[in-house]
């Protein structure tokens, strides 16, 4: 099992920055795709960004594009850093983990953190 807690979340002006971080532990992959998804009041978990230790690669939603960066030190730990942030970014932003290959749709990711959740005021 692999265990993912995220870290980060709060309260925030419209156009002002946050950076939230993952972190997974137990028996972790040793090239993994973690990705951040969203949910928002009402509405279905949508795939924000992923980075893939498999391929070196990252993918982003087009909604955060240029604003939105993701990274990571290792195979454990996830970053992403989020600037210029609107009202609609306001959600519940999760973790997730799937041992290799990219992905950007819910279903294909096995491991969840408990979310971590973001309010951007206007």
């Amino acid at each position: 099992q692999v265990q993912l807690v995220e870290s980060g979340g709060g309260l925030v002006q419209a156009g002002g920055s946050l950076r939230l971080s993952c972190v997974a532990s137990g028996h972790t992959f040793s090239a993994p795709t973690m990705a951040w998804f969203r949910q928002a009041p009402g509405k279905v978990r949508e795939f924000v960004a992923a980075i893939s230790w498999s391929g070196g690669i990252t993918n982003y939603a087009d909604s955060v594009k240029g604003r939105f960066t993701i990274s990571g030190d290792n195979a454990k730990t996830v970053y992403l850093q989020m600037n210029n942030l609107k009202p609609e970014d306001t959600a519940v932003y999760y973790c997730a983990a799937r041992q290799i290959g990219m992905a950007t749709t819910t279903w294909a990711y096995n491991y969840w953190g408990q979310g971590t959740k973001i309010t951007v005021s206007s």
